[in-house]
């Protein structure tokens, strides 16, 4: 588990970060002076009601949505624009319907510099490292399957292999198992454990499900409802690697419900 206070400088930090609408009626404020940090390594849960502004949190990370109060901090540095070294799984996994399994997760060594540069010269080596991990997560028998032939997990699966092919330093998570049944999604837990304690990225997740976060996450920050603001902070101080019995636990089950019931207040 991550210390991120110990941290000298912080993998990313979001500085007072405030966000207004201004429309035809009146001004709607969405964010109110969030400030956190993430330490390198560190897996951190962002939960709250809909409509309180994680997803927006996470675009600020890609550098999609600009910050128009306060400033995001990568490794030091302002985000002012899209990052290349970023992966990213969404709870829609948009695979291309024309490439199958293996070419939907070498996408991103075709379009990201410095990979892009070298993926011809180089494309026997990139396949090695996409089977890889195609067969770490159970699809190397699917490879030339299309997005059509995959079930609903197989296709999470396979989005998660593109959002780490290229070896990014931090993966955005932005509810990537809500729409799977619940065997399925605790299935992907484990396996998305399994991946960031492998590849050692920074990740940040944005889920409405409790346990979800307590199971992947080192910490938890709870937003309120609008104008939003961090209600609660939880080191989840569970061993890893962590197995589902976790779930069935005295002291996880009172995590959970703290959790529950500052989000009721918030």
């Amino acid at each position: 588990m991550i210390d991120a206070s110990s941290a000298a400088k912080p993998a990313l930090d979001f500085q007072d970060i405030r966000l207004t609408y201004h429309g035809h009626g009146a001004p709607l404020t969405v964010i109110d002076h969030v400030a956190f940090r993430v330490a390198e390594g560190e897996f951190v849960a962002l939960v709250g009601p809909s409509g309180c502004g994680k997803t927006t949190l996470l675009r600020m990370v890609s550098g999609l949505s600009p910050v128009q109060e306060g400033a995001v901090y990568f490794h030091g540095q302002p985000i002012t624009g899209p990052l290349k070294n970023i992966g990213i799984a969404f709870q829609n996994p948009v695979l291309l319907p024309w490439r199958n399994t293996l070419d939907n997760v070498l996408l991103p060594l075709e379009v990201v510099q410095p990979h892009k540069r070298h993926f011809r010269q180089h494309r026997s080596q990139y396949l090695h490292a996409a089977e890889k991990l195609l067969t770490t997560v159970g699809l190397h028998a699917f490879q030339n399957h299309y997005p059509w032939q995959l079930s609903g997990g197989m296709r999470q699966r396979a989005s998660l292999c593109r959002a780490l092919i290229h070896q990014p330093e931090i993966l955005l998570l932005d509810e990537p198992f809500a729409a799977l049944d619940a065997f399925t999604r605790e299935e992907m837990w484990s396996l998305l454990q399994d991946l960031w304690q492998q590849t050692g990225c920074t990740a940040l997740l944005v889920t409405h499900d409790l346990r979800e976060a307590l199971f992947l996450s080192d910490t938890i920050y709870v937003l309120g409802s609008r104008p939003s603001t961090i209600v609660y902070q939880v080191s989840v101080d569970l061993p890893r690697p962590r197995t589902l019995d976790l779930c069935f636990t005295d002291h996880f089950h009172e995590m959970y419900t703290e959790l529950r019931r500052h989000i009721q207040r918030g």
